[in-house]
């Protein structure tokens, strides 16, 4: 970092080891990730059978406003009702992670194939047998994709928890900004952008096992 920033005193960050705040990424992006997941694919399950699909639009529109409203607007909302820190940041993320998730279960599940389906029920199999056995085998790739882009973007958007004391890699690009230090800045969106990658390639090996 010197050798690129030759006129700052200071080019690491050392308000807080990175581990430490790598750890704290981690937790964000876990938590608020899992969340969207369980409850998007609950959704999305919920809303392809006969008895939920009158429910599709309200949860298209429910889903949906989660992404319109930026995440910075959430967290000034959440914190006057659960106060600073971790868990006003894990809603914003869950709310802006949940669409592409909701979406994907729903496409993948509504592209599986009429007559597979009523293969699968001329066979004896009960609607619980064809959803588990059949509907989500086919369609996970899709859903995985919508898994994918959610978890990457709430990577990404975790980095605003740090102006709230969620902590994270968001602080030293946080205190790069506030001090003009360029290194700071770097060093959390290096560390941000690798975590992406290394995530989003790990979920993109995981879909390739389950396809062979």
């Amino acid at each position: 970092m010197r050798f690129f920033f030759p006129n700052l005193d200071n080019v690491i960050y050392k308000l807080a080891s990175f581990p430490e705040l790598v750890r704290e990424h981690i937790a964000l992006v876990a938590v608020s990730s899992g969340l969207a997941t369980i409850i998007g694919l609950l959704a999305g399950i919920f809303v392809t059978r006969s008895w939920g699909r009158d429910f599709l639009p309200a949860v298209n529109a429910m889903a949906s406003i989660g992404q319109t409203f930026p995440p910075v607007a959430v967290l000034a909302l959440a914190v006057p009702a659960v106060g600073f820190g971790f868990k006003p940041t894990v809603i914003a993320l869950f709310l802006y992670g949940l669409l592409p998730v909701i979406r994907n279960t729903i496409a993948g599940i509504e592209s599986v194939s009429s007559d597979v389906l009523d293969a699968a029920t001329g066979m004896g199999m009960t609607p619980a047998q064809v959803l588990t056995k059949i509907e989500l085998p086919l369609s996970a790739p899709v859903i995985m994709a919508g898994v994918r882009i959610s978890t990457v973007i709430n990577i990404g958007t975790a980095t605003l928890g740090a102006t709230i004391g969620a902590g994270g890699l968001g602080k030293p690009i946080i205190a790069g900004l506030i001090s003009e230090n360029p290194a700071y800045i770097l060093e959390g969106a290096i560390l941000v952008g690798l975590f992406a990658i290394i995530v989003d390639t790990i979920l993109g090996l995981a879909v390739k096992e389950d396809q062979t």
